[in-house]
């Protein structure tokens, strides 16, 4: 597994906002204990909003604030997504004052949200990468919001091309890195799908509705 991916794992075992041990999570991904607090620190460097420490165990705080404003986690994304966008440009200008804004935000950002220069950037995501993830954002947003299933073409982290019947639940976003939760009729089971990873996304006819079992509150994030 690249460190890239295993770092993302880290993230979704980290998702529930429950205390976890580095021991805990290096027996869940199969490396070291020490493979894990390294990763930790490049988590913390990198900006996600997590608090713990060796010996003890890791959580991830939420809240997104940003005085004298108040921010929904979309009007954020909407923020960062501009940034990302801008700083892909060819003109080093705009590259720049993207670069520029970012540390702006980020002086006036209180401690327990995203921190540090580079907290936009979720170090081992590049811009790319967050453009490229929200071409399929509308897409998404709808279906989820209509309860409509989805057609995905999905390259999964080894390069393999899949086609994937879901149900598509909930957004979220890791400094830079959109996830959707979604039950997979394809798979039988729910799945956690990076939005850069997905190369077409197609609307289906058929709706879904609530079924025990295949819920956004059925999803335990622990059992994965």
């Amino acid at each position: 597994m690249r460190r890239t991916d295993r770092l993302f794992d880290i993230i979704l075992i980290l998702r529930d906002g429950k205390l976890h041990r580095a021991q805990d999570i290096a027996e869940r991904l199969e490396v070291s204990t020490r493979t894990i607090y390294r990763d930790m620190d490049t988590l913390a460097a990198s900006g996600l909003p997590m608090e713990g420490e060796r010996g003890v165990g890791y959580m991830v705080r939420e809240a997104v604030t940003l005085p004298p404003l108040n921010l929904t986690p979309e009007e954020l994304e909407a923020l960062n997504l501009g940034m990302a966008i801008v700083a892909e440009a060819a003109d080093p200008g705009l590259k720049a004052a993207a670069l520029s804004l970012a540390d702006k935000i980020d002086a006036v950002l209180p401690e327990q949200t995203i921190a540090e220069a580079d907290a936009w950037k979720f170090a081992v995501y590049p811009f790319a990468d967050a453009a490229r993830g929200f071409t399929h954002m509308p897409a998404l947003r709808a279906a989820i919001k209509a309860r409509q299933k989805l057609q995905l073409s999905y390259r999964r982290i080894d390069g393999i091309l899949t086609g994937r019947t879901i149900r598509p639940l909930h957004m979220e976003y890791w400094g830079r890195v959109w996830t959707l939760t979604a039950w997979c009729e394809t798979r039988k089971d729910f799945r956690v799908f990076r939005a850069d990873l997905i190369e077409a996304c197609t609307p289906l006819p058929e709706l879904f509705t609530d079924e025990p079992g295949k819920r956004l509150q059925d999803y335990d994030p622990d059992t994965r």
